[in-house]
């Protein structure tokens, strides 16, 4: 049985809603899913899962939330190659710029993401919360 975290930040409660349903799909495919965030987690922590699903929403000019979120991705970030890794995230303007970015960056720390990065516009609806679910079922 996968043993996965589903690590996030949210401030408005869109990307912890679309947490959820990564967990939920998670634990429908039949992994042990936990949820967590973003300061409640470290690298420490990160040693006991073999799956990560790691959610921040757009901030300031599409970028992630970079007073605890972006820290603590960074602090993590060295303990997921070879980990299966996905990412989400709510927005509310632009265009998802701050997605690809995020993409790039684990791809330059050696993290080869195991699905494509789910966005939703604001908060998630029934379309963004099946999409959520299904990432949540590639960690298992």
């Amino acid at each position: 049985m996968s043993k996965a975290a589903i690590v996030y930040w949210s401030g408005t409660g869109n990307t912890e809603a679309m947490a959820k349903a990564v967990q939920k799909g998670a634990q429908k495919a039949g992994a042990f899913a936990e949820l967590f965030q973003i300061s409640d987690f470290d690298a420490a922590k990160a040693a006991g899962y073999d799956a990560f699903a790691f959610g921040c929403p757009a901030m300031g000019s599409e970028e992630l939330e970079d007073s605890e979120f972006a820290p603590g991705f960074e602090a993590v970030k060295g303990a997921l190659a070879g980990k299966k890794v996905v990412l989400f995230g709510s927005y509310g303007w632009g265009e998802g710029d701050w997605m690809r970015a995020w993409e790039a960056d684990c791809a330059a720390a050696g993290i080869a993401l195991a699905a494509e990065s789910v966005i939703c516009n604001d908060a998630p609806d029934d379309d963004g919360v099946a999409a959520c679910e299904a990432l949540g079922a590639v960690l298992a």
